[in-house]
């Protein structure tokens, strides 16, 4: 079959590559976002996607939306039969729902009905779920509301970030893609949703301080969730904090005595003081400075015990 794939960040590029190397089916063009200014001199660079794409030798429409404009016109233009969409970072209007023949299906990092929206892995994490999945559904004007053609479950991992997490997901689910084309053209129809809807809206940085009084569990949690971006934070001396990686301590681990938000320096450790048991911090990153090993990062700050978080 002719394909559209719109896709932008690297857990896309799997999918992509898939379907290109997939002698069923031609990829004969790509959608994916415009160049972001990235690094301290704000230079352009392409999308992941729009690289791939363009090591391939694939055309690519590079439009932040298609609601309107060139993009929107651009993608009308395509006769293809099947619109591929990965993580591509803008809503499909009505009107070019139904320009391909068989309609736009889309990979989507969870277990529908479960999860519906932009950042259903790092909510799994933070909300304790101990499995997600992946699935391909059919696009309607409802986001994230269409049938499902395919689904696979896999387990969280008690340690798992959610950056580890969707690498994981984008590998492990690309059969997916394929598998749902095949249905598409054996003219199986997909399975309407069940019911429990849950929401997965983009995560900002201020939405994501860290509350120093909460549990060492859920503290933990949110710093998976959002690890490596944005990164759970707290404040020190007045600045931004980041801990990207942490370590729940067993029952039977001598640690030592913090308040919430007290750090607590060891010669090989570094600990967090948290509503419950104290936390292991693995890896932090000071505001202007790179991600750091925890104790060492400690170690050249010279922490005592007045330094806290807040």
């Amino acid at each position: 079959m002719k394909l559209l794939f719109a896709g932008t960040p690297d857990v896309a590029v799997p999918a992509l590559t898939a379907l290109a190397d997939d002698p069923n089916h031609e990829v004969v063009t790509v959608l994916t976002r415009p160049d972001a200014a990235v690094g301290r001199h704000r230079t352009p660079r392409p999308s992941p996607v729009a690289k791939t794409a363009e090591r391939l030798g694939i055309p690519v429409i590079k439009a932040t939306s298609v609601k309107s404009g060139e993009g929107h016109d651009a993608v009308a233009s395509l006769d293809v039969d099947v619109a591929v969409v990965v993580a591509y970072g803008g809503l499909i209007p009505a009107d070019l729902l139904n320009g391909p023949k068989h309609g736009w299906i889309n990979l989507h990092f969870s277990l529908l009905p479960r999860w519906r929206g932009a950042a259903p892995v790092q909510r799994a994490i933070m909300a304790g779920d101990e499995e997600t999945g992946a699935c391909v559904f059919r696009l309607v004007e409802d986001l994230d509301a269409g049938p499902v053609y395919r689904s696979m479950n896999v387990p969280i991992g008690e340690v798992t970030t959610a950056g580890e997490l969707l690498d994981e997901l984008a590998q492990a689910s690309t059969p997916l893609v394929t598998q749902a084309l095949e249905d598409i053209e054996a003219g199986v129809e997909p399975k309407p949703q069940a019911e429990g809807v849950t929401v997965a809206p983009q995560i900002h940085p201020n939405d994501v301080r860290i509350d120093l009084t909460a549990s060492a569990e859920e503290i933990d949690r949110l710093v998976r969730g959002t690890s490596p971006a944005p990164g759970a934070w707290a404040e020190l001396d007045g600045k931004r904090f980041k801990v990207l990686r942490t370590r729940r301590l067993g029952a039977d681990e001598v640690v030592p005595t913090a308040q919430p938000g007290q750090l607590v320096a060891t010669r090989k450790k570094l600990f967090l003081g948290t509503g419950s048991r104290p936390l292991e911090l693995l890896q932090v990153q000071a505001f202007g400075k790179k991600v750091m090993n925890g104790a060492d990062w400690a170690r050249g700050a010279k922490i005592d015990a007045g330094t806290r978080l807040r």
